[in-house]
């Protein structure tokens, strides 16, 4: 495996300017047609010329939780990754499906491609972790071309816009957080989808650690004792070791937050180190766009995070 180990800075890829060409794929989850039309129509706003994937729109014949076969999803994501005009990879939605293609990927082929800007969250943590370890880039944890968020949000639209275009501009990611554990701590942003990060234990493309990370955590329509369950399975794991901070982003659907906090702080607060709450990125309204594979300051009492440079060069 060739990638960015525990704690190491991943390469960053080129920002976008007007006319570049970006991909727009769906590896997990059926797309609806009509909030793809708004999405794109956000993407040509901003000057872009987005492309849709072969198969984004496919229906699986037996399984509709599926956009599609897993091998077209795949070919999706590694043609649009292999060609050479194409400056970014969006995906359209998350939904489960992207570990089923995931391995169905040439990860030597993409690797040969060379750097590009690759953007998505939710079931899409499988291929922030793959990215990471198998290619070894920055990756951006981020609103997908046919989510609610994308088409509805102005804040979640202009926070990813500045970073696919602008990225000196967003260094300080400033969420409205607080301290649920206060400190401060620094290392290399990594993370996503609870549940995903979970799942992922075992697989060819999980690290083994967060070991000299700021870990991101989030998920959406989960019990609280679905949620404790992940976070006991990552700790019983050790995929908690050596972790300099958490930020936890939404927890829509999960049952009053209230309720959660204990939980959090329970499973969280003996790691000894810095945890931010409500951290704003995930699955909720206005999310904002966190670099993967960045090193950066996690200012838990301030609620920000500073990246030491841009996440796109």
């Amino acid at each position: 495996m060739s990638g960015v180990g525990e704690g190491r800075e991943a390469a960053r890829p080129a920002r976008l300017a007007p006319g570049a060409r970006v991909a727009v794929v769906a590896p997990g989850g059926p797309v609806p047609e009509e909030r793809l039309r708004a999405g794109l129509d956000v993407l040509r706003g901003w000057g872009l010329d987005p492309v849709v994937a072969p198969h984004v729109l496919d229906r699986h014949g037996t399984f509709d939780y599926l956009a599609g076969s897993d091998a077209d999803r795949a070919a999706d994501l590694q043609a649009a990754w292999c060609d050479p005009s194409v400056a970014a990879v969006l995906c359209a939605r998350g939904g489960y499906g992207v570990q089923r293609m995931a391995d169905l990927l040439d990860w030597e082929a993409m690797r040969a491609a060379g750097p590009k800007v690759f953007v998505g969250f939710s079931d899409v943590t499988a291929l922030h972790e793959a990215f990471a370890t198998r290619l070894g880039l920055v990756t951006l944890h981020g609103p997908m071309a046919a989510g609610t968020d994308f088409v509805a949000s102005a804040r979640a639209r202009e926070h990813l816009r500045a970073t696919l275009f602008a990225p000196e501009t967003v260094r300080v990611i400033a969420s409205g957080g607080t301290a649920l554990v206060p400190g401060r701590a620094r290392g290399v942003t990594q993370g996503g989808c609870l549940a995903l990060l979970a799942a992922e234990l075992g697989t060819p493309h999980a690290r083994p650690a967060a070991r000299g990370g700021l870990l991101c955590l989030e998920d959406v329509g989960e019990e609280a004792y679905r949620v404790d369950r992940y976070l006991t399975q990552l700790l019983r794991a050790g995929r908690l070791d050596g972790v300099g901070g958490v930020l936890l982003g939404s927890w829509e659907e999960c049952g009053p937050y209230e309720r959660l906090r204990p939980l959090l702080a329970d499973r969280l607060g003996g790691l000894g180190v810095p945890v931010v709450e409500e951290f704003g990125f995930g699955h909720c309204e206005g999310a904002l766009t966190v670099p993967f594979g960045v090193t950066a300051e996690l200012d838990a009492d301030a609620g920000t995070l500073t990246l030491d440079r841009p996440a796109l060069r």
